[in-house]
């Protein structure tokens, strides 16, 4: 908290410095002392950064960009994340969430890997050593495929609520969909139902300001996930909640790439159709599922509800492998990226890959050209089109490596591509919310499902195989033909990999 005031006041003080430099006539001494004071917080600031130890090459960036960028680089480097130093600035949630999760973990029933084969078991090994959360048996999942089947399914499950309904979205929009969806929740809590609705404060920005006074007034609780207001004030503006999560009287969970809005039901012209999956939980995984919305809404209001019972019943249904959710965000250890290079590296047959925005670190970049030198079949699957100049870019900078070690790119041509899986060998999966990109590692709050050996692990191969129909493969001869100035464009984007 000290250090966060600190930073705070150092950037009120270097805009006043600033104004008394540029904008008044000052006498030149008064003027040579605001520059050194200025100097001062700038060389204080780079031995900071320096004493992290972080990569040569990301430290002499951070150093360029405070010393050649007056106030504004300052600025830049306070509110993007990187005084985010060892969880700092999540510290409290960090320790609340590990926490609940040692207490889950307690509960847990021995698992019976004795069906896995050698590396299934060394991916489930390595998942209980560095996450908080258990694999879990005992439980089914279902995947939907795109909007139309996800949200008739979610519709289907709120109106059978008897008990609680918890939703936590990063977008959630007041158009028709939000709209059918928020009517249903108003006419369960005339039933009884209690509700609980949870938004990311950027993401949902226009949501927040239209409607959820009357939600509330209606008997439901809504909260925005760091509020804007205070983001500025702790530096938090830049971390966001990007997970998608309802649990409904702890018994059924959904968990996906889809937010609430007619986008994701393909019915914006900007975006066309649109790709994406969800996935269903019913069985023990629930339990940890809502364990994470309730980590995060005891975070955002202070309500502490994980002591209640009938949020933590579980509800076990009988299924075959493993399914392991695993949350990630600033407030951990470990990161996404960890997570999917592990799974990378125990391939021995193929890696398929759909992700909206690819912009990996070094490591993902070495596992997979690694992986396709050995022989292993790597597929990378992203859109055609992305949602935004720099992502676009930044994309397609890392496609002249990836192409050369002899990696598979596909465009996907229907519409826009936005689900995140990730298959090993026909038999490990993930599916959830996070993206390949540095976002999602280190900046952004997510959630995704580790599959072992499940049945459903055979749809997301079938929904992956049938948008490879609607996908053309980039092949390296008409890449590299591609124009001076997208070549430009790529390498512009790619500075900004970092933060995307």
């Amino acid at each position: 908290m000290k250090r966060k005031r600190l930073e705070f006041f150092f950037v009120i003080v270097m805009l006043i410095l600033c104004y008394l430099v540029l904008f008044t006539g000052l006498p030149f001494k008064w003027k040579g002392l605001s520059i050194g004071l200025y100097g001062l917080i700038i060389i204080s600031t780079v031995q900071a950064l320096w004493l992290e130890n972080r990569p040569p090459q990301n430290t002499l960036l951070w150093t360029y960009i405070l010393v050649l960028f007056p106030v504004g680089g300052y600025i830049f480097y306070v509110y993007s994340g990187q005084l985010l130093v060892k969880g700092e600035l999540f510290k409290s949630k960090r320790m609340s969430d590990r926490e609940l999760f040692e207490s889950i973990s307690k509960k847990q029933r021995a698992l019976d890997v004795s069906q896995l084969n050698d590396h299934q078991r060394s991916f489930a090994d390595y998942l209980n050593r560095v996450t908080l959360t258990d694999q879990n048996q005992n439980t089914m999942t279902t995947v939907l495929n795109n909007g139309t089947e996800t949200f008739e399914e979610i519709k289907r499950r709120l109106m059978a609520a008897k008990d609680f309904i918890h939703l936590e979205y990063y977008i959630f929009r007041s158009d028709r969909l939000g709209q059918e969806l928020i009517d249903i929740l108003m006419a369960k809590v005339r039933e009884g139902v209690e509700i609980r609705l949870m938004v990311d404060a950027v993401g949902s920005y226009s949501f927040l300001s239209a409607v959820t006074k009357k939600m509330v007034a209606a008997g439901i609780q809504v909260y925005p996930f760091l509020p804007l207001k205070t983001a500025w004030y702790n530096q938090k503006f830049n971390f966001r909640n990007h997970r998608k999560i309802i649990i409904i009287d702890g018994k059924v969970g959904f968990v996906g790439g889809l937010n609430v809005g007619i986008e994701y039901l393909g019915e914006d012209d900007e975006f066309g159709f649109w790709c994406d999956t969800h996935v269903v939980l019913e069985g023990e995984a629930v339990q940890t599922l809502h364990a994470v919305f309730l980590l995060d809404w005891k975070y955002v209001c202070g309500e502490t509800l994980f002591d209640d019972e009938r949020y933590m019943k579980e509800y076990p249904i009988h299924d075959n492998g493993l399914v392991h959710v695993v949350a990630t965000g600033p407030e951990t250890r470990d990161n996404m990226s960890d997570h999917y290079y592990a799974m990378f590296t125990c391939a021995t047959k193929s890696i398929w890959i759909a992700t909206p925005y690819f912009i990996p670190n070094q490591a993902i970049q070495t596992a997979l050209r690694v992986a396709a030198r050995k022989g292993i079949q790597v597929r990378l699957m992203v859109p055609d089109t992305n949602d935004g100049f720099l992502t676009q870019y930044a994309t397609q900078s890392y496609f002249p490596e990836l192409l050369r070690a002899g990696i598979e790119i596909y465009s996907y041509q229907k519409g826009f591509l936005h689900k995140k899986v990730v298959i090993v060998d026909g038999d490990l999966a993930s599916v959830g919310t996070a993206n390949v990109d540095m976002r999602s590692f280190h900046l952004n709050f997510e959630v995704n499902l580790f599959l072992t050996a499940t049945d459903s692990i055979a749809d997301l191969v079938k929904h992956f195989e049938e948008d490879l129909r609607e996908c053309r493969r980039i092949t390296p001869v008409e890449f590299y033909k591609r124009k001076m100035t997208v070549k430009g464009k790529e390498s512009f984007a790619r500075l900004f990999s970092g933060i995307l």
